[in-house]
């Protein structure tokens, strides 16, 4: 059971908000003579926190604040009180979606290039509209295409606190673990560690490009050695 004083009523400011909340925000729930410190209210969220360990929820800090939220493990269950079914999203969205990610700031441009298709109108139509992507500036070419980023929105739907809870490339190695770490959905995962084997696989061959230029090279010399008159025969 939960001990701390302010735990009770910061839970039940969680649950009756249904969004998150920052500390700074808790702290304005309270009357100024009646106030805690951001100390007492970090307290109470360990607390909450430490207290949901073994239970169907979990207080969870995304980048828009703390909130209440259901486990990973539960979410198809609980998802069939509504109707509506989920919205499921193509794996073209979702590895849009990654490039953007993991390569801010990026040009459409640049994700066709790395893609190797068309970006369709509907994907950014989608992106913009979930409000997961947003244009952070230009690139100054030509044209000044737009620059993509993520959003806040994005950093709160993957449950994440910032860019920095994005798991590294290196780490996308294992799908398995990345999934379960920040439960997000296989295409991410896939196209995120596709880009890391491709960047390795891009690396070694132009290494084993260098390696061949430099072996030809050293033929061309011996064999320019071998064939060159002596200086007595000119």
């Amino acid at each position: 059971m939960s001990q701390h004083p302010l735990s009770g009523v910061i839970e039940a400011v969680l649950l009756a908000a249904g969004r998150p909340i920052t500390v700074d925000q808790l702290l304005e729930l309270f009357e100024e003579h009646q106030r805690p410190s951001a100390e007492d209210i970090e307290a109470a969220l360990a607390d909450l926190q430490q207290s949901y360990a073994d239970r169907g929820v979990e207080l969870r800090e995304v980048a828009s604040g703390w909130r209440v939220q259901v486990r990973a493990q539960h979410a198809d269950v609980v998802s069939r009180l509504w109707q509506e079914r989920p919205s499921r999203y193509s794996r073209a969205l979702l590895e849009t979606l990654a490039l953007i990610a993991y390569r801010q700031p990026i040009t459409r441009g640049e994700i066709e290039d790395i893609r190797g298709v068309t970006v369709s109108t509907t994907i950014m139509r989608t992106l913009h509209e979930r409000n997961w992507i947003r244009v952070v500036g230009h690139r100054e070419v030509p044209g000044r295409p737009e620059l993509l980023g993520t959003t806040r929105d994005f950093l709160d739907y993957f449950g994440l606190k910032s860019l920095d809870d994005l798991p590294t490339l290196a780490e996308l190695r294992d799908l398995e673990d990345i999934r379960e770490q920040l439960d997000l959905p296989e295409a991410i995962a896939v196209a995120a560690a596709g880009e890391a084997e491709e960047g390795q696989e891009a690396q070694e061959a132009q290494e084993g490009q260098e390696g061949q230029e430099g072996q030809e090279g050293q033929e061309a010399q011996e064999a320019q050695e071998v064939t060159a008159p002596p200086e007595e025969a000119r």
